[in-house]
């Protein structure tokens, strides 16, 4: 057993093995759907609300399909592109994976 083996968790006050601390900021980093389906790079995704797109005075209506997403670095949002409107950032909140 050497020193790299294990890492002081602050919150805790132990000392827990590495892998277990790097599982478990990979399972918080994941990025989630509304319904807790992960999210990978390229899903298409189904709006579950109308939303009203800010500058560009237009709504998305509930079931709108965004394909090919881009995940951020926020755990949060995703980049996607509608038809008319390039740029748009979406809460994962509002999209269930296709």
């Amino acid at each position: 057993m050497s020193d790299d083996d294990y890492i002081y968790d602050e919150a805790t006050g132990e000392w827990r093995p590495a892998s277990e601390i790097a599982a478990e900021k990979a399972a918080k980093s994941a990025v989630l759907d509304a319904s807790g389906n992960v999210l990978a790079d390229g899903d298409s995704v189904v709006l579950i609300k109308d939303l009203k797109v800010k500058g560009a005075g237009q709504t998305l209506k509930q079931g709108t399909v965004i394909k090919t997403i881009r995940l951020t670095d926020n755990p949060e949002e995703i980049d996607c592109r509608h038809e008319t409107i390039r740029g748009l950032v979406l809460r994962t909140e509002f999209v269930r994976k296709r």
